[in-house]
């Protein structure tokens, strides 16, 4: 009787906890008794992964943000690389997480471990050098959107477009009164989903504008509401203390999590660039993105030309042009954060012609990724075990 099949996992921050969990689920139907161990989140260890580190450990984002994490990132890394070794899966999958994951990976391919990362870093925006070293390290890409795989093709990366899990759990027809009701909302009247992130850098950076755009909408528009929901308590605390400073009076309704039932509630929605603008396209929302690093991370950004891509909101790369509002740094202030929401409120044919577009990149998304990329892995991993 063979032994079990038994892999490895990295996943960074709430996305990848979701996606992993997914992903053992569908593993676990192939492979029953198939054992999973590494840095996990709680719905993660919930599916049976055996969590050495938590994944939030690993929300920590841009390039000067990162140092003060530093030593202990590199510590977790280290420890993290040895006991991988010593247990030897049959297979790695790094999933998100690319800078911690993609300096995981070389050490495990060098020792004869398959390696594998589930989502693409966005090597294809910025520093696109990067995809000749990763070739040299991943035996496989799994990766969510379409245009990611043409990019690996072109560079001899072996790649497989799995589609997006999100587009498979959230429906094709959002249910918008089912979700008012569910929030306690009236079934008519503008609503608006306020989204600051979940990282704690990228809440406090959007807190203060977000809150203000809020007190504008709210003294030009009687009778708006706003949901906000929040990713953890950290975030809740952030976003509360913004608003009794920046927008006193206005009622805003916080929840803990449900960001895809205020979305489908909501008739625009303001959001961190991120998974949630992906996930407000599924919900088929028009939406406000707003993206703000901090200022010697833009610097870089700015001074070596890093940035590759035309957009960085998830909806504008998908379509290709420019369907949604995207703000960076100094754009994202309250006056035009609320223009741009009041845009979207004012004109309910742009809001049509977007339904549509939306409805049809979810269709090409959803493609039973969690299963696709099982399978992608199981047949490598049990390729490499023969």
């Amino acid at each position: 009787m063979s032994r079990p099949l038994r892999i490895g996992l990295v996943a960074g921050e709430l996305s990848g906890d979701n996606l992993g969990a997914a992903f053992i689920r569908a593993v676990r139907e192939r492979r029953p008794d198939a054992q999973f161990f590494g840095i996990a989140g709680p719905r993660m260890i919930a599916e049976g992964c055996e969590a050495w580190e938590h994944s939030e450990s690993l929300a920590v984002m841009g390039l000067f943000e990162v140092l003060a994490h530093l030593p202990r990132l590199l510590r977790l890394r280290r420890g993290v690389r040895e006991r991988l070794l010593a247990e030897r899966p049959d297979v790695f999958v790094g999933i998100d997480a690319p800078e911690f994951n993609l300096n995981l990976a070389p050490a495990l391919h060098d020792a004869g471990i398959p390696t594998v990362q589930y989502v693409s870093p966005q090597v294809w925006a910025w520093r696109q050098g990067r995809v000749a070293k990763m070739a040299g390290f991943l035996d496989l890409v799994l990766c969510l959107l379409p245009f990611e795989k043409r990019f690996y093709d072109e560079h001899g990366l072996a790649a497989e477009f799995v589609g997006h899990p999100l587009a498979d759990q959230v429906p094709l027809e959002p249910d918008r009164q089912g979700a008012r009701a569910a929030l306690g909302l009236p079934p008519d009247g503008e609503v608006v989903a306020v989204l600051p992130g979940s990282r704690g850098g990228e809440v406090s950076r959007l807190a203060e504008p977000y809150a203000g755009a809020v007190a504008l909408l709210a003294a030009s528009r009687p009778g708006i509401r706003f949901v906000a929901p929040m990713a953890n308590a950290a975030a809740r605390a952030l976003f509360a203390a913004a608003l009794a400073t920046h927008a006193p009076g206005v009622e805003v309704m916080l929840t803990e999590g449900g960001a895809q039932r205020a979305m489908a509630a909501a008739d625009v929605v303001l959001v961190a660039s991120g998974t949630a603008t992906l996930e407000t396209l599924l919900c088929k929302r028009p939406m406000v993105v707003a993206y703000r690093l901090g200022a010697l991370t833009t610097l870089v950004f700015r001074m070596l030309r890093l940035m590759k891509a035309p957009f960085f909101a998830q909806p504008n790369l998908l379509a290709g042009e420019r369907v949604v509002p995207e703000l960076f740094q100094a754009e994202v202030t309250p006056a035009r954060l609320a223009e741009e929401l009041a845009r979207w409120l004012d004109n309910p044919g742009a809001r049509a012609a977007l339904d549509e577009r939306f409805h049809a990149i979810h269709q090409t998304l959803r493609r039973d990724a969690s299963a696709r990329a099982a399978d992608a892995v199981i047949a490598l991993a049990e390729t490499r075990r023969r």
